[in-house]
């Protein structure tokens, strides 16, 4: 099968290559040529840039394209209508995000999305994200009708993840001593390994399957103490300190940026995350390795790279600090 990867060098895009790859698959990669371009030295390369530079894509068919890399509408549209008629099926990573809000605890495929109060509009940012996404789902079934995959990954994670979301409890664990903990110990938490995602994703293309699906983790459900425990038994000389929302709020503990995977139990998120269903990928193959394998090779991977500085994370004073007045 002769797949067009729309990014496929950096994270997803890289598993998704890899993937394929693995499968015989012939990979061409389309992207500006700026990042890992001495990754897979034998695929076909071209350069051009998705907001207003498609000419190396033109003349070209393809099997099947997957979109890693499409943010908004205008950008998947614009590659739709020029592959319409060179390329069978258009796979789109669409994201969770997608969803109009989570007050149900696990949102499945016909969940309402979330809509833009201006559908012109570019920016991308926390509030804009899903929606966007969201209406280039939409724009491209418009484009190429019963011929569009659309896949909403929850938070993606593993080796080469560029966000540190989940690398940073790997490595802050790794450290030992007394670990803050956020929230309840049964709060559910999600995500998907980047590689189980990529390894299905290859599986759909070539199933030829069109539609919708949420792309999460994992058979059960996955809990804040069973990630902890996991993480402990590599660890031993981590202690782990559970301190509630109220108390982390009082002390200025910022959701996200100083405590990944943690948002605190609101009105708009009455479960403490953002949840998903994936009943219907797992009856379409979907399948999990063990969280242990993903936490052990995202430690190699992290204790690999030339950049070892956290893009997120609590300093140790604010973290010491929070737990001696909350514990």
């Amino acid at each position: 099968m002769r797949i067009l990867i729309l990014g496929g060098t950096v994270f997803v895009g890289r598993h998704l290559t890899e993937a394929a790859l693995e499968n015989g698959h012939e990979v061409t990669l389309f992207n500006r040529g700026r990042t890992n371009q001495d990754l897979f030295p034998d695929v076909e390369k071209l350069k051009g840039d998705r907001s207003d530079d498609l000419e190396a894509l033109k003349g070209r068919e393809w099997d099947v394209v997957i979109d890693a890399s499409g943010y908004t509408p205008r950008q998947a549209t614009a590659t739709a209508e020029l592959l319409k008629d060179s390329v069978k099926r258009y796979i789109f990573i669409s994201s969770i995000s997608a969803y109009r809000d989570f007050h149900e605890k696990y949102v499945d495929e016909t969940y309402p999305v979330g809509k833009l109060e201006d559908e012109t509009t570019e920016e991308v940012n926390a509030e804009t994200y899903g929606p966007l996404k969201a209406l280039a789902e939409k724009k491209l079934e418009e484009v190429m009708p019963g011929k569009v995959l659309n896949i909403r990954p929850g938070i993606i994670v593993g080796p080469h993840d560029p966000t540190d979301r989940f690398t940073y409890w790997v490595m802050r664990f790794g450290r030992g001593g007394e670990v803050l903990v956020p929230g309840k110990q049964d709060r559910p938490i999600q995500w998907i390994d980047a590689r189980d995602l990529s390894k299905w994703i290859i599986q759909m293309a070539e199933q030829e399957e069109t539609g919708t699906y949420n792309a999460v983790g994992y058979d059960e459900e996955l809990t804040m103490k069973k990630f902890v425990d996991a993480l402990i038994k590599q660890n031993p000389n981590a202690e782990d300190q559970w301190i509630s929302d109220q108390c982390l709020l009082d002390n200025e503990a910022k959701p996200s940026s100083d405590l990944p995977l943690w948002i605190p139990v609101s009105e708009d998120h009455p479960h403490g995350f953002i949840l998903a269903s994936n009943k219907k990928a797992r009856e379409k193959g979907l399948t999990f390795r063990k969280l242990e394998e993903t936490i052990e090779d995202t430690r190699k991977w992290f204790e690999s790279r030339e950049d070892t500085d956290m893009r997120v994370g609590i300093e140790p004073d604010k973290e010491a600090t929070i737990v001696r007045r909350c514990k």
